[in-house]
């Protein structure tokens, strides 16, 4: 029986010729991750085991982005005990101020993950590196802990969804709009502890930012784990930014998936979804008059060079409506440096947005942008569940750079081409 590509990368770190859906086993990791809401945690727990080093100082990363620069004292402490424990433990790649970055945006830009990868980390979007074609998933911190201990982490071999991509998307239309068009379709527990894996000519259309953006929301759909062919696009991101050489693993001919669906790229809409689930998704056929107070375009889905890129073509020369907060996040500094030099930030200013330091922040209801009763926001950001970013009876509403931006100038939800 063939092996999909979750498969072969899972068998080949546990040291078996091969796996099949719903065996257990052990295997070794090439990263953990941890970030300053989970590491607490994490550290807490491992000092239990009483040790005086990680397994590899190399293989460990720490990134402080949810609640940085720090917001309260609260947040200062976690922030306080994460960067010492770094220290005490030689940990090479910790990010913090000054040198950091939303954590699923600044590891694929640093070359820390590339294709044939197992990554584990404490944050349940850490499915963004299957668009380099790694094998990436969340876990709880005290996964985390035993992971930084050993190297190594228990998994259940996932079955799989295979989703063949054909066709090239429509101007104006991006990644975000297909992950939601899936999540849409199949539902928030569609791919409960699945495989979702992309493969077929249309994955070759996309660029690696948007195999990012629908690789970050496997999980939205319940997914273990998503996963992208690699093609010479990832390789050459790869490349670029200074990763090892990947170990390249393509799904056998026979490998047994649990469903396929083929998914016309030319027929995908601009999609929002709606709350408060990602799956509530429409189209602009099905979508009335919904005025907003926010706009967030930004986090480890959508703060990317190109979605900034796409934000500022839209708001060039236009103002955001007046009493619409609008909120820019660069995912990390070297995006935020790159903006800077060509010179969209000035853009996103002169309409009358805010550009803000690299922060998860809003997206998770913690500072930078949290919403008041009875408030509406368009976000590029993973999650509108009840109270995501602010008040239990505020709204927020997913949408792509493009609607988002849109969005903002009219202040209310509205599509590319009614502002272009």
């Amino acid at each position: 029986m063939g092996m999909t590509m979750t498969q072969k990368i899972l068998a080949a770190h546990a040291g078996l010729d091969s796996v099949s859906a719903g065996q257990l086993i052990l295997a070794d990791i090439d990263l953990v991750l941890g970030n300053d809401v989970t590491t607490p945690v994490a550290v807490s727990e491992y000092k239990k085991l009483g040790l005086d080093k990680v397994f590899d100082k190399n293989k460990v990363a720490m990134v402080m982005d949810h609640f940085t620069p720090n917001k309260d004292i609260k947040a200062a402490t976690q922030c306080k005990m994460c960067r010492e424990f770094a220290g005490d433990m030689d940990i090479v790649n910790y990010f913090d101020v000054g040198d950091m970055g939303v954590e699923h945006a600044i590891l694929p830009e640093k070359g820390l993950v590339v294709s044939g990868d197992v990554v584990i980390g404490a944050d349940s979007h850490t499915c963004t590196y299957g668009a380099l074609g790694a094998f990436s998933t969340g876990v709880g911190s005290t996964d985390m802990a035993c992971g930084m201990a050993t190297g190594k982490a228990w998994f259940k071999v996932p079955s799989a969804i295979k989703f063949e991509l054909k066709g090239e998307l429509q101007p104006n239309v991006y990644g975000k709009d297909v992950i939601l068009h899936i999540i849409g379709m199949i539902g928030v527990d569609g791919a409960l502890y699945k495989s979702m894996e992309f493969c077929g000519e249309g994955v070759h259309t996309l660029s690696v930012s948007e195999r990012l953006c629908m690789a970050n929301m496997a999980i939205e759909a319940g997914g273990k784990n998503g996963i992208f062919e690699v093609d010479d696009k990832t390789i050459e991101f790869i490349k670029e930014a200074g990763g090892k050489e990947p170990t390249i693993y393509k799904a056998d001919d026979d490998a047994v998936y649990d469903e396929t669906y083929v998914i016309d790229l030319s027929e995908i809409r601009p999609t929002v979804a709606f709350p408060h689930l990602p799956e509530n998704t429409r189209t602009f056929d099905q979508i009335g008059e919904v005025k907003i107070d926010q706009v967030v375009i930004g986090s480890c889905t959508n703060g990317r060079l190109e979605d900034l890129v796409v934000a500022a073509n839209i708001l060039k020369g236009k103002k955001v409506k007046k009493g619409v907060r609008t909120i820019v996040i660069p995912a990390t500094n070297k995006i935020y440096l790159d903006a800077m030099e060509m010179g969209l930030l000035k853009i996103f200013i002169e309409a009358g947005a805010i550009v803000s330091t690299p922060t998860c922040g809003p997206c998770l209801g913690g500072h930078m942008g949290i919403l008041a009763e009875g408030e509406r926001a368009v976000a590029t950001t993973n999650r509108n569940f009840v109270g995501r970013m602010g008040h239990p009876k505020s709204e927020v509403y997913l949408a792509s750079p493009a609607v988002a931006a849109a969005s903002a100038i009219t202040g209310k939800i509205s599509s590319p081409e009614e502002v272009m």
